[in-house]
Order: structure tokens, then C-alpha cells, then sequence
């Protein structure tokens, strides 16, 4: 067994079950603080809960590109020296994260931009606190479809913000 293999493993899902979870619960306190405060998961609301699903997947999937790049830091930085630098893992790691949010953050505000342009006459947020069905459900596959366009440009955006070693040249 490739014991230092085995540990990077167990770090790579203990960290992505703890950050993942914990940006979700975040985000979900933000969004219900910010836009619904009345609104609850409880299942009368329901269009509140479709648009919170829609969202919870929306950083899901920029969260599944982010995750990768943060391990990958930790693979590059842990194998360059004997005693790692964790102050610039955990730099890196916040610097990924921050980028991740602020562009769901602004996917979410450009589909509700969006939407709000295509259907004239129409409040959003004023629908889905009426508990609007409809309204969530085309608000939240508009955020999903957007988010599953952008989200390989956020992992080339992150990647490029890599530490790699520098290379030498042998020619």
C-alpha cells in the first residue's frame, strides 16, 4: 500500500465533506436571510424549496470544480518540501473558495437579471414568496443550465492560479 498516497486520499474527502457541507450551509443561511426570511423547507413553500434546491445544486457543481484544484495545491506544496507550508495551503484554499463563491454569486444574480429581462411584468421574488411553482422551477433549471456552462472556465480560471514549481530548462 502507498501509504502517503492513502492519507492524501482520506485528507481529499475528509476536506471536501467539510468544506462542501459547510459552504452549503453558508450559502442556504445567506440566501434565507437576505431574500426569504418567512420561507422555510418545510414543504408548504414549495416554490422556495425548488428554488433552494436549484441552488444548493448550482454550488455543487462550481464546488465540484474547486475541490480538485484545492487538493491539487496540496499535492503540489506537500511534495515539494519535507515540511509543507499549511499557511499557503490554507491561502490558496480561501483564495479558491472566495472565487467559487463570488462567481455563483454572480451566476445567481445574472439568471435573476435575466430572467427578469425575458419576462416582462414579472417579479421573481415576489412570485416565489407567493409560492409561485412555475416561477422556481424555470429560475432554478436557468441557474443550473448557466452554472453547468460556466463551471469548466472556473476550474481553467483556478487552475491557472496553481503554485507549480518552477521548471527548469535542460536545453
Amino acid at each position: 500500500m502507498n501509504a502517503p498516497l492513502f492519507y492524501l486520499a482520506l485528507f481529499e474527502i475528509i476536506f471536501s465533506l467539510l468544506i462542501s457541507v459547510g459552504v452549503i450551509y453558508v450559502s442556504y443561511g445567506i440566501l434565507r436571510r437576505v431574500f426569504f426570511k418567512q420561507n422555510d423547507l418545510s414543504g408548504k413553500d414549495m416554490a422556495f424549496t425548488v428554488l433552494t434546491a436549484g441552488l444548493v445544486l448550482s454550488i455543487g457543481l462550481i464546488l465540484s470544480e474547486i475541490l480538485p484544484q484545492i487538493t491539487q495545491v496540496v499535492r503540489v506544496l506537500t511534495t515539494q518540501n519535507e515540511n509543507p507550508d499549511y499557511t499557503t495551503i490554507v491561502q490558496y484554499s480561501a483564495l479558491y473558495l472566495t472565487i467559487g463563491f463570488v462567481i455563483t454569486l454572480l451566476i445567481n444574480t445574472a439568471v435573476f437579471g435575466l430572467f427578469s429581462l425575458l419576462t416582462k411584468g414579472i417579479r421573481e421574488y415576489e412570485e416565489i414568496k407567493k409560492n409561485n411553482l412555475a416561477v422556481a422551477i424555470i429560475v432554478s433549471v436557468t441557474i443550473i443550465s448557466i452554472t453547468l456552462i460556466v463551471k469548466e472556465s472556473v476550474a481553467v480560471l483556478i487552475s491557472a492560479l496553481l503554485p507549480y514549481p518552477q521548471a527548469t530548462y535542460f536545453l
